[in-house]
């Protein structure tokens, strides 16, 4: 296995502790030598000279059953005084805690090879340890491994998890043992065997552990349906009280029934439990996250959001709330784009001898979201876009009268109304801006380092966008899908206007009079921008969001009326938004929703089509190379 410079450093920084507690070994300062072999041990668990220097240790203090008090486990306790510690009991035989100490540094860092000791893998050691110790250890290690293992763990943990599977075998009747090594052996992949594991140990002691794990084991194996039925039975063999441990098998049980696409079903085991347990840490967020998969309503989600931040210390809402608002629109990522230009830039771009000084010169039918050239011009600075005809109503106009505008008109030509932010203050707008978030408050909370940026830079951002960060991610952007980068930096420039002045009085704040403004100007990714920003302040902020409610519903009748008579490219992101603002009036979610649906319409049938002829859609905005053959040469059709 090829190391890492980074494995190289750790092992000149561990070489570097064991020479200094070699050094101390020698003048007798014996505690300080074994603090410099704890940080060595973190370093490089394995290094042959570590080893040697705690033997060494052992030795000037008497043997390893005195070297126990340089180690001491009392208080708050270095991880690297556990390790050494296991490896000094592991030298006086005490084998049984020499395992339990090893199985909490996995437990507290298993991607560090701390199994891959000598000790661990002697043949002798499953007969020399307590069946009831391993299965303790087990239990303390396996909680806290993902299930399953990622392959970077497999192989730390792995000298672990031979041995545990070795001393199983030995006591083929210890259902504790059992039990616990089926939850190891299931996360590495051999569900198989773990269903066997557990299985005998439920028949030698039927109970509430060794169900749990069967029912853990045969649903990882492919087995729903019979996890139900071991669960089911164990609840009703059980008297539900308040701390009972099968309060959480309820939950777990409620939510195989989501698994299985039934989560109806699973409802009524979740609201047992809230009604004995009102605060019991899962069930709340459990049953947000079923009654979700009932309706797919985004209220749901927010109620998981109040729920966490009435009760922060329950993680699992959390948890929650990200599996279920990952890469959903607005609520988990910028949505893209449907604009003529973004289309002809995809193109463009997919051509294998495009580069930065490519020139296109092209008309666009009709006028479109300004922001669509700044993705252009990003990718493919010396490009020019002019647009032919106006439709009405006029998408350059605002919906109100506005004192913050960052788009002025030359006619058709759009043009920046404001100047580029300081360079200080584009390279955090660049720092900070993000294509996807775990959950609508971590985004604004991830914008808060913008908070002290002026107003004039935050909306100079919004139309002077700085370069995607020079990582994997920001080349590809700028390569194949520059749009979702504008975009980023326009929705995280207005979660930074949404921090501007916090000590404000949201009716009166200067925050909330800019980002009305630019949710209700011209026609433009940035009023898509400002509504996601007025939203994640709805989230975090409920007393806002009835204010909220109401100026998105402007943006929005607007946008389903505008479309009768002309493209609205912004319209299915708006509707995003309004299904991101679950307390929206329920005639508001209904209009989006049929703006979607007619939009979807009009997309054109994804099935193989009729006979008959349809009726056909209004026609997109369409380009035109104004170089004649241009495009069709560059895409090799010419």
């Amino acid at each position: 296995m090829a190391h890492t410079d980074d494995e190289g450093d750790e092992r000149l920084a561990a070489e570097g502790e064991v020479a200094v507690a070699r050094l101390a070994i020698d003048s007798g300062d014996l505690g300080h030598a074994a603090d410099h072999l704890s940080d060595a041990i973190i370093a490089a668990p394995q290094l042959p000279e570590l080893h040697e220097a705690l033997a060494e240790l052992c030795a000037a203090v008497g043997g390893p059953a005195a070297a126990r008090d340089l180690f001491p486990l009392d208080g708050e306790v270095y991880l690297g005084t556990v390790v050494c510690r296991a490896h000094v009991e592991a030298a006086a035989g005490d084998w049984d805690t020499a395992v339990g100490l090893l199985a909490s540094a996995i437990q507290y860092e298993p991607a560090r090879p701390w199994a891959h000791t000598a000790w661990l893998a002697r043949e002798d050691l499953p007969a020399l340890v307590d069946p009831d110790a391993v299965a303790q250890a087990v239990a303390r290690a396996a909680g806290a491994l993902p299930d399953p293992l990622p392959a970077e763990l497999v192989d730390t943990v792995r000298p672990f998890e031979r041995f545990v599977r070795t001393v199983t075998d030995r006591h083929p009747e210890h259902p504790l043992l059992l039990a616990m090594a089926s939850g190891l052996t299931r996360r590495f992949g051999a569900t198989a065997r773990a269903v066997e594991l557990a299985e005998r140990a439920h028949r030698l002691a039927p109970g509430h552990l060794p169900s749990v794990m069967l029912g853990n084991a045969l649903r990882a194996d492919g087995r729903p349906e019979e996890a139900l039925t071991v669960w089911e039975a164990e609840l009703a063999r059980v008297v539900p009280d308040e701390g009972n441990s099968s309060s959480y098998l309820a939950v777990d049980v409620a939510e195989l029934y989501g698994t299985l696409g039934r989560p109806a079903e699973g409802l009524p085991w979740l609201e047992r439990v809230l009604a004995t347990e009102p605060d019991h840490p899962k069930a709340a967020p459990a049953l947000h996250g079923l009654r979700h998969a009932v309706d797919g309503e985004a209220v749901h989600l927010l109620a998981l959001a109040d729920h966490h931040r009435d009760h922060p210390d329950h993680e699992y809402a959390r948890d929650l709330l990200e599996r279920l608002s990952h890469r959903e629109p607005w609520l988990g990522m910028v949505p893209g784009t449907s604009e003529a230009t973004v289309n002809l830039l995809h193109q463009v771009l997919a051509a294998p001898d495009t580069d930065r000084d490519t020139e296109i010169e092209c008309d666009v039918s009709t006028v479109e979201p300004p922001s669509s050239q700044l993705a252009l011009h990003l990718a493919l600075p010396r490009c020019t876009v002019v647009y032919q005809s106006i439709d009405k109503p006029d998408p350059r106009l605002p919906l109100i009268k506005t004192s913050a505008a960052v788009w002025a008109w030359d006619g058709t030509d759009p043009k920046a109304a404001v100047a580029p932010p300081a360079p200080e203050s584009a390279e955090l707008v660049r720092a900070t801006a993000e294509i996807v978030w775990p959950t609508i408050p971590a985004a604004y909370d991830h914008a808060v380092r913008l908070a002290g940026l002026s107003l004039d830079d935050l909306l100079g951002a919004l139309v002077h966008p700085p370069l995607p960060r020079e990582d994997d991610l920001g080349r590809a952007l700028l390569a194949h899908q520059p749009e979702l980068w504008v975009r980023a930096v326009q929705a995280f420039a207005c979660l930074g206007i949404a921090h501007h002045r916090t000590d404000q009085p949201w009716p009166e704040s200067d925050r909330r009079r800019v980002l009305l403004d630019l949710l209700l100007g011209p026609e433009d990714w940035v009023a898509e921008a400002a509504g996601f920003a007025l939203v994640a302040i709805g989230w975090t902020h409920p007393q806002a969001r009835a204010d909220i409610a109401t100026q998105l519903r402007r943006r929005l009748h607007y946008s389903v009326d505008a479309r009768r008579v002309r493209v609205v490219t912004i319209l299915r992101s708006v509707c995003h938004l309004v299904f991101a603002a679950p307390w929206v009036t329920p005639a508001d979610r209904d209009l989006a929703r049929a703006a979607i649906r007619a939009e979807e319409a009009a997309d054109g049938p994804k099935s193989e089509p009729r006979s008959e002829p349809e009726p056909q859609p209004e026609p997109e905005p369409s380009l035109e190379p104004r170089r004649p053959g241009f495009l069709g040469r560059l895409l090799g059709r010419g």
